[in-house]
């Protein structure tokens, strides 16, 4: 075919080939797009089933309180354990300060809200201990604006896990458990709650990421990362899979601004399950213990101790004595890299694997000793039990108004400790003589009565020996500065 030389050919050509065109993929097209409408719909429709058989298990919680001082967890005006997580948590997410001159603790009655959702058809009820844990009086508002008074039955302040119950005249709605350890980062989650007072509302987002344990919200981390839109009052309430299933418990936000900012964190319910069952049982947790101090492996450590590069596990720092661990024969640095079967990656990994272990329970633990592995049986031990012994050894340490914890390689780093020994103290009650006198946590304890101190033992044998003099001489830092702090012994 010769080629067309007129512009009107041209144009007739061009004009030929469009309508061709439109004939022959114009179905085509229009199909893919109702396709397309069609699996949005879908999708729309899923969504909206969950909500559905979600909400009505879903709950609203308030509470009220009233702060104490001095008491443990008491909540002052500015640490409202329902504004999130109070001071620490606004200092470490918000970067913000408590306020001075905050007006003293009085009688008055404070209010705060939460989320839960239901887990039996008798009326037990998930939530975080942060909602419900100083509560005086603790309401459970059900779908259709149903009110109960919701009795405390157990919490957990270390994971932030609570359970409360309500009892009803009938069985209640119940949202089903699923399993944490299968959920893949990519996946589909919903996050059902009252955020501000906004009973059941739905939010939906994926998984961000799985395993967060540096967050610093807890003493037990294992979070789940999410966009889900979470907001305060959010806390408590479940996040849930595609499959309408529970697979943690929205717990915080990260945020500079109060507000939610695209990264929320939830407990995974697989911890949750075994923290449950304990609080519904006994009302506490006790967690399992090996008596072992451990720091994670780094480059350094991994060629020190001539290990593959590859090299995986906890490096044990030191052993208690008496210990689970030292009866099984473990040492000073040794490399655990097994604990009961899985493969040990970080510190907070092996301490959540251990808490969670039946006290009692013989489990194997494999360990890289000079370049072999050898395997131990180690009767597991009750972290409540050693709690109780330090506690009772240290009930000075109580009325003055601290807690302490030996000072770690990965405490020394974070609080610019590195190059010396001391005890770390961890917390100050308000109102108590330590307090009083200006102490704060994250200072360095490094002497008492002129005598060096390098653990919590040469701690609590230093201030025995004070008991006659009434007072205590304190050498302390802050990594500006060291000073010396006298205190009484009432």
């Amino acid at each position: 075919m010769p080629f067309p030389r007129s512009k009107k050919q041209i144009v007739f050509m061009m004009i030929s080939f469009t309508l061709l065109v439109t004939l022959f993929f114009k179905p085509a097209f229009a199909l893919n797009g109702s396709d397309d409408i069609a699996s949005v719909k879908k999708t729309s429709q899923a969504f909206t089933r969950i909500a559905k058989s979600v909400s009505p298990a879903v709950v609203f919680v308030k509470v009220e309180y009233t702060p104490k001082p001095g008491q443990e967890g008491g909540a002052a005006p500015y640490n409202n354990p329902f504004d999130l997580y109070g001071e620490e948590f606004l200092e470490r997410f918000f970067g913000l300060r408590p306020p001075h001159g905050v007006p003293p603790y009085g009688d008055r009655k404070q209010t705060g809200q939460g989320s839960g959702f239901i887990i039996s058809k008798d009326g037990y009820i998930l939530t975080n201990h942060h909602v419900v844990g100083e509560a005086d009086k603790i309401t459970v508002v059900l779908e259709g604006e149903k009110e109960y008074e919701a009795k405390r039955i157990g919490t957990d302040p270390k994971s932030d896990v609570a359970i409360i119950k309500i009892n009803a005249p009938k069985e209640l709605p119940v949202l089903p458990l699923g399993n944490s350890d299968t959920l893949e980062v990519g996946e589909w989650v919903i996050a059902v709650g009252n955020p501000f007072g906004l009973s059941h509302t739905i939010t939906a987002g994926i998984v961000s990421a799985k395993g967060r344990n540096a967050v610093g919200i807890a003493d037990y981390e294992d979070f789940i990362q999410t966009d889900a839109a979470i907001n305060p009052g959010n806390s408590g309430g479940p996040l849930v899979n595609i499959d309408g299933e529970a697979i943690g418990i929205n717990s915080a936000i990260f945020s500079r601004s109060g507000g939610y900012m695209g990264i929320g964190f939830a407990i995974p319910i697989n911890m949750v399950k075994v923290i449950k069952d304990q609080l519904i049982e006994k009302g506490s947790v006790t967690r399992g213990y090996l008596g072992v101090m451990i720091q994670d492996l780094d480059a350094d450590m991994i060629k020190s101790f001539n290990l593959d590069p590859q090299t995986k596990g906890v490096l044990i720092a030191d052993i208690s004595q008496d210990s689970p661990a030292e009866k099984a024969g473990m040492k000073r640095g040794d490399v655990v890299i097994r604990f009961d079967g899985q493969e040990i990656t970080s510190v907070q990994q092996f301490r959540n694997l251990v808490g969670l272990t039946k006290t009692d329970k013989k489990v194997a633990v494999v360990a890289i000793r000079n370049g072999k592995n050898e395997e131990f049986k180690v009767m597991v031990g009750s972290l409540k039990d050693e709690e109780i012994k330090v506690a009772a050894e240290s009930d000075t340490l109580t009325r003055l108004g601290m807690n302490v914890q030996n000072l770690t390689a990965d405490l020394a780093r974070q609080f610019g400790y590195d190059k010396q020994e001391g005890v770390l103290i961890t917390e100050v009650e308000m109102g108590t003589p330590a307090q009083a006198a200006g102490i704060r946590p994250g200072m360095l304890i490094l002497e008492v009565n002129r005598s060096p101190v390098k653990s919590t033992k040469d701690l609590i044998k230093a201030i025995d020996n004070s008991k006659k003099s009434k007072k205590i001489l304190f050498l302390l830092s802050d990594t500006k500065y060291t000073r010396y702090v006298m205190l009484d012994i009432e």
